[in-house]
């Protein structure tokens, strides 16, 4: 940037400006400037987990760059610039006696793969992901209409690696108990099917824990279902498969003992298609588990939200625009417990309780049976 070119913050008031407007202009601008520092951060915080910095770093005493560099086979030049950026942002320590680097272990509790289902750095990944797709985004607001899902690129492997992050640690021994009796008829046996599964790997989880019980995972991407068979042959599971499906269309009656949905309804083109036809694929006595976004259906309920303004952008980027491409129902990330309680009940759940878990902070978990 160059020195004619800088941002400017509000001006002093002049004696005859309102004292409080000019106050909160002045402060407005100071917080504007730190969201633009915060949005740059946010990409160098997405490339240090893709490239593995924050992991190497976590493993490393005080290092120059050269050291950290060579430890995470990267170029020297470019991760020097990364760990200036990072410096100056506070996320990483440094030394300018002898120009050495730091992770602090307070920060690695955020910022590395061994956190789990806490490394926020992992989440850091959407924001590029969803600015690949601004100038449609604008045009959008202009023409209406939505982006196909097909345009986010990367978007299922981020998706599969933050929901493989929870299900590693939860979904086995917290998750399926949130059900009374669940874990128990899972181990007897029986027949379960997760719609939107994605790459599959809550399936081939599940299955591979409860080898008596049969699953299914059903998702209208190639590349999933893909990589759902490819993970069960390695695994070497025999009571696992995947199809390729329109959820919309699930062309079963009273089949199933117990359907799942991770974090997907609110993504469908039309939830309330999906939702009927999973109670008609559900036995009577069978469970319907839903995990989907943590809020209230009401904006003033979520002003204190701590992923308030992250989950209405990535609606507003991602889930509520795939939903709108396909001419559909445009739901929204946000749609909430109650709407969400709202539209199970109208779908055939006579009794829906909703749970949480301490591993995930997104998300509520529904249970949901049809009487």
């Amino acid at each position: 940037m160059s020195d004619s070119t800088h941002i400017r913050t509000p001006a002093s008031p002049t004696p005859d400006a309102d004292p409080e407007f000019a106050a909160r202009a002045e402060a407005f601008g100071g917080r504007m400037l730190e969201i633009l520092n915060d949005g740059f951060l946010t990409l160098l915080i997405s490339i240090g987990h893709q490239t593995g910095l924050f992991d190497t770093m976590s493993g490393l005493p005080p290092a120059t760059s050269a050291d950290i560099a060579r430890a995470a086979n990267l170029n020297e030049r470019y991760v020097r610039e990364w760990l200036a950026g990072l410096t100056v942002g506070k996320i990483v320590d440094y030394r300018p006696g002898d120009r050495r680097f730091a992770l602090p272990p307070a920060h690695a509790a955020a910022l590395t793969r061994a956190a789990g289902p806490d490394n926020i750095a992992a989440f850091t990944q959407y924001i590029p992901l969803a600015a690949s797709v601004e100038p449609e985004i604008v045009d959008c607001f202009r023409h209406g209409g939505g982006v196909p899902y097909s345009k986010y690129g990367r978007f299922q492997q981020v998706m599969a690696e933050e929901s493989a992050a929870i299900h590693d640690v939860a979904l086995i021994d917290v998750t399926m108990a949130l059900a009374p009796g669940l874990p128990e008829r899972l181990r007897e046996g029986i027949d379960v099917a997760d719609v939107g599964c994605g790459s599959g790997h809550a399936v081939n989880l599940l299955a591979r824990h409860f080898p008596a019980s049969r699953f299914v995972g059903y998702d209208f991407s190639e590349e999933g279902v893909s990589a759902g068979r490819t993970e069960a042959q390695a695994l070497g599971l025999t009571n696992a498969s995947f199809e390729v499906r329109d959820v919309t269309n699930l062309d079963a009656s009273n089949r199933f003992d117990l359907i799942t949905a991770f974090d997907t309804i609110h993504d469908q083109a039309h939830p309330t298609e999906v939702l009927r036809g999973v109670a008609t694929a559900l036995k009577d006595d069978g469970t319907f588990l839903m995990v989907d976004i943590r809020a209230s259906s009401n904006l003033e309920e979520n002003m204190e939200h701590p992923l308030g303004p992250g989950m209405y952008a990535i609606s507003t980027m991602h889930c509520m625009t795939v939903s709108l491409a396909l001419g559909g129902e445009g739901l929204g990330t946000m749609w909430g417990e109650q709407v969400a309680t709202r539209m199970l009940r109208e779908a055939g759940f006579g009794s829906v309780d909703i749970e949480h878990i301490d591993a995930d902070i997104f998300n509520s978990y529904y249970i949901a049976r049809k009487s």
